[in-house]
């Protein structure tokens, strides 16, 4: 017999309440227990908990016992039979999926009855309850969880690859196949003002679809996973396996209610779909649901028809959504899940899928997917001509050969100096070719700029060219380069020949000067410019031409792929030789980092998102600005390299100036050696004058360590725990932190002894608690008294001078000067670890020791002394210098070099020019005090460490626990860069924000950042 039929059989409502739950499973299955609605829009589903469980049974808890659904009265018991079966069936072909099958008792028999109601006779089932939550009401899908989600769907599919059965033989508004007639029947509960467009936009998708559906296979599918369908891992199953709450994945799927037979490649429509209302689309547009498309593809791979047919099936699955949804409340006011659903979600998923054209999408989909169209599609391939051009008669423009190609991407010598900040830097630069005696300039078609790209700016802005722009310096005659149809707009002119479109937008036209519209033949007059007027031309070709809509000039990156798709260069039209064919920035990007990872580097020289979020290549900066090959300037918190800022002039022109006069190794004789030793050496008290020129911070504390145990004659050292120094042998040895190595703290070689980390938020001591925060002064100081005691009195004691990889944490009062004390009072030296709190980064003061009121016996400092040229130094006394002669001579070839000391000497002059100390103490307060501020709204935000710019916001599940929240801080970071900003996690449970950016930077940037983290705190939530 037929199953149900959406346009003939009637929905009624399902106004079934809690009382009436309880009652069914005392009476029909003997369970006493409370009941609780979990909404629907057209069954009525309870969550059945135990008496015994308090208030509420919220889902999760142990005493739950089943969901009790009752099925809409217009479902047949025969259709009812088909959802068991199915879901039972995924349970056996999916194992480690949890999915929501009926419950059984002893002796199998499904938990299954006809009830009446005054509303109908219902099936009320016992459903298993999959406990974990759901994915609905988080604003953010991290990419994985997206990718996730796509390879469920496409795991489902396969499942029910080859089952069928007569209760799937049904008319569904929710079955694609039905979903033009699901619109058009329930139209006119569609807003006014709104009906037309749902209208349009589903009819044109449905032709779309139809185009291709003779090639789309069909089989049962879910039809309906969906982000409330798909379940996250039970909390606590995850915990006992050591996974994280924020780390779970989906692992199960609830409500199979909608299984049915149609076109499989609905199952991810569907599945994409329900993507759309997440923050991270809404702020990205479709091409965040990539993960989920890329994801499915992987495991069941989607033919050149199903890529074609799946956008128009998330248009039109949109728009039953939204056509159903206000159908669903004018029929039912009362309907709170299905009126709250309609205005939060299904609304903002339809305006997401028509946010940009259907064409654009699929490209972009094939383009992502390496699938080619279908052989029925009218896709066309961009050439420079086009496809079927019509013959030119002549160039729309004929004198524009020898013309100047404004070069604007990232590695143009036109954007150094921060010029791509500048708003009206094209406009300048064609001025400036054009005053130069250029006949004309024009910039390049596909070409990712980054001139004039914002800053600041959370969005990923439109850089790629879908046309070119001229300026001329004579009057130019521009002419119709083939016969067509004529047509004016609110910015110039359109000329449209079949599947060409010429469209050109004039900068304040003169009417006089165009030409009339209407038929035009090849070589006609189209417009008359001025000498200095600018034209933009686009070349639309296939789907992009005979009305089909307007191309932006410029276009993000990640749509790219789909505008170009529906253009072709100009260049040929302006008698200009066609660009060059080269991949796009981003494929480029993605090219080079598989090379990288293909093992060309060792594979322990980790990058920063390694992760399920591709690594940006970034070749430019300037200031606190970082920019990436495909045109996006992000905001640098994290580079403690940079003191001065990346890019800075002064330092770029002494690096050249010394490279052109020489660069050779430090034994020559050479002012800049001397004159940079000098400086250093100033910057610090007595007795520290005498210095030691490296290249990094690793050489740095190596060698501080080789002069404390030489000066001494010993071999024991003291170091701090959770604490990095370096990599080389000493400075690796003494390196304590477990996020750099796991296992740090076993492999320490016997020489080096640790003390307890004085951290005064979670250490021992702390600071909250009203704890002695002395204390660790006096362990540390006991430690060294039994060294000494034991007969190996140490040579020295390392620590960072304010505790850096813990999250810019100061040490508690005093520590350093009880310490200090201890090792020096059984001869040993104290020495300062620099490299990342040094040169003024804590504003009110240049080094981290000054905070102590100490005075160390070595200083190590690098990063900042060569705003990331490779140069470090190692100052001491005359004394503990004079004694490195026992163990032979010191060397570095490029320590020191004349280029180095340039440089470093250059970063000097910008500290104190530029006052750039004064500038961390305002900045790093602001900064401060922003991030603290957020902790009234987020309970993630358990403490703001540090001072000045050298800062971590550390963030823990439990304020009390101090749990730290090591994965929402990974998809913090994660999240920032998608809001333009560059973070990385730091300390050795890797939840602390490593905030340290270059000094100069300025209040509206660190304004933006907390913005930033704000927003994403919310969103991840």
């Amino acid at each position: 017999m037929p199953g149900f039929d959406f346009t003939t059989d009637h929905v009624p409502p399902l106004p079934l309440d809690e009382a009436w739950a309880q009652a069914v499973a005392r009476e029909r299955f003997g369970l006493e227990v409370r009941a609780r609605s979990l909404g629907s829009q057209q069954d009525a589903n309870f969550l059945l908990t135990r008496h015994d469980d308090g208030e509420g049974g919220s889902p999760g808890q142990s005493g739950v016992v089943a969901v009790l659904k009752a099925t809409n009265p217009s479902v047949s018991a025969l259709e009812v039979e088909a959802h068991d079966e199915g879901a039972d069936l995924l349970a056996r072909r999916c194992p480690d999926l949890r999915v929501s099958t009926v419950l059984r008792d002893g002796d199998g028999t499904p938990l299954r009855q006809r009830v009446p109601t005054p509303h109908g006779e219902v099936t009320a089932r016992l459903i298993r309850f999959l406990p974990g939550g759901t994915a609905v009401d988080r604003g953010h899908l991290h990419p994985s969880l997206v990718a996730r989600m796509g390879e469920v769907a496409a795991r489902v599919d396969l499942a029910l690859q080859g089952w069928d059965h007569p209760g799937l033989q049904r008319v569904l508004e929710w079955d694609p196949q039905h979903a033009l007639r699901a619109v058009e029947l329930m139209a006119a509960s569609l807003p006014a003002d709104r009906r037309d467009a749902v209208l349009v936009t589903a009819r044109e998708a449905w032709d779309r679809v139809t185009a291709v559906a003779d090639q789309l296979p069909q089989q049962a599918v879910h039809l309906d996973l969906t982000d409330d369908n798909l379940v996250l891992e039970d909390p606590a199953a995850a915990a006992a396996r050591g996974v994280p709450w924020a780390a779970r994945t989906l692992d199960g799927l609830i409500d199979v209610s909608d299984l049915v037979r149609t076109w499989t490649v609905a199952e991810l429509a569907i599945t994409v779909s329900s993507l759309l209302h997440h923050d991270g689309v809404l702020h990205a547009g479709p091409s965040a649901v990539l993960p989920a498309v890329r994801a499915y593809h992987a495991v069941r791979p989607l033919s050149g028809a199903e890529v074609a047919a799946l956008w128009p099936l998330v248009v039109l699955r949109a728009a039953v959504l939204v056509t159903s949804g206000s159908h669903q409340v004018e029929v039912d006011g009362a309907n709170t899940y299905a009126s709250s659903r309609l205005e939060e979600n299904e609304w903002r998923i339809y305006e997401q899928a028509t946010a940009v054209p259907v064409d654009v999408v699929t490209a972009v989909l094939q383009h992502a997917l390496g699938v080619p169209a279908p052989s029925s599609s009218t896709a066309t391939t961009t050439t420079a001509a086009g496809p079927g051009a019509p013959a030119a008669a002549e160039e729309l423009v004929a004198d524009l050969a020898g013309a100047v190609v404004l070069d604007l991407a990232w590695d143009s010598e036109a954007l150094d100096g921060g010029a791509f900040l500048r708003p009206g830097l094209v406009a300048e630069l064609a001025a400036a070719h054009l005053e130069q005696g250029a006949r004309a300039v024009v910039t390049r078609w596909g070409e990712a700029r980054l001139a004039g790209s914002p800053a600041l700016s959370a969005a990923a802005p439109a850089t790629v060219a879908t046309g070119v722009e001229v300026w001329t310096a004579r009057p130019l005659v521009l002419r119709a380069p083939w016969a067509g149809t004529l047509e004016r707009t609110a910015d110039g002119l359109v000329l449209t020949a079949g599947e060409h479109r010429l469209v050109l937008a004039l900068e304040d036209p003169d009417p006089a000067l165009l030409s009339e519209t209407g038929a035009v033949t090849a070589g006609r007059a189209l417009a008359e410019l001025a000498a200095g007027e600018r034209f933009a031309v686009q070349h639309l070709v296939g789907a992009g031409a005979g009305g089909g809509g307007a191309v932006p000039l410029l276009v993000t990156a990640a749509e790219a792929p789909g505008w170009l798709a529906r253009t072709s260069d100009p260049a040929a039209l302006l008698s200009l030789p066609a660009g060059p064919a080269r991949p796009s920035a981003r494929e480029a990007a993605h090219e080079l980092l598989e090379r990288r990872d293909a093992g060309v580097l060792a594979e322990v020289q980790e990058h920063y998102y390694s992760g399920a979020v591709e690594a940006p290549r970034i070749e430019r900066g300037w200031r606190h600005h970082l920019a990436t090959t495909d045109g996006r300037v992000l905001l640098d918190m994290l580079n403690n390299v940079t003191v001065a800022g990346h890019a800075h002039p002064r330092i770029a022109a002494a690096a050249s100036r010394q490279l052109a006069r020489l660069n050779t190794n430090s034994r020559f004789h050479y002012a800049g050696v001397v004159e940079l030793s000098e400086r250093l050496a100033s910057l610090l008290p007595d007795p520290l004058d005498t210095v030691f020129l490296v290249n990094s911070g690793s050489e740095a504390t190596d060698l501080a360590i080789r002069l404390a145990t030489v000066a001494t004659g010993r071999p024991d050292v003291v170091a701090v725990r959770e604490a990095y120094h370096g990599w080389t042998f000493a400075s690796d040895a003494v390196s304590t932190s477990v996020a750099d190595n796991p296992a740090a703290l076993e492999t320490r070689p016997a020489w080096v002894h640790t003390v307890e980390a004085p951290n005064a938020y979670r250490g021992r001591y702390r600071a909250a608690r009203g704890d002695d925060l002395g204390r660790y002064a006096a362990d540390a100081v006991a430690a060294i008294d039994a060294l000494a005691a034991a007969g190996t009195p140490p040579a020295g004691f390392i620590a960072e001078a304010f505790y850096g990889n813990a999250g810019g944490m100061p040490l508690p009062p005093g520590y350093l000067e009880a310490v200090y004390a201890a090792v020096r009072r059984h001869g040993g030296l104290a020495i300062a670890d620099e490299v990342q709190v040094g040169y003024g980064r804590l504003g009110s003061t240049f080094w981290g020791f000054e905070q102590q009121g100490v005075v160390p016996d070595v200083v190590a400092v690098a990063k900042s002394v060569g705003n990331g040229h490779p140069v470090g130094a190692v100052i001491t006394t005359r004394e503990v210098a004079a004694r490195y002669r026992d163990a032979g001579y010191f060397f570095a070839s490029t320590g020191g070099s004349p280029v180095s000391c340039a440089v470093a000497m250059a970063v000097l002059d910008v500290l104190q020019g530029e006052q750039l100390q004064e500038n961390a103490r305002v900045v790093g307060a602001r900064l401060k005090a922003g991030l603290a501020a957020l902790a009234e709204r987020h309970p993630l935000v358990g403490a703001v460490h540090g001072e000045g710019l050298y800062l971590g916001l550390e963030l823990v599940r439990d304020r009390v626990t101090l749990e730290p929240a090591r994965e929402e801080t990974a998809a913090l970071c994660d999240r920032l860069l998608d809001l333009g900003v560059v973070m990385q996690p730091t300390s050795d449970r890797q939840n602390v924000l490593k905030v340290k950016p270059p000094l100069c930077v300025d209040e509206a940037a660190v304004d933006f950042f907390v913005a930033a983290v704000d927003r994403a705190l919310t969103e991840i939530a």
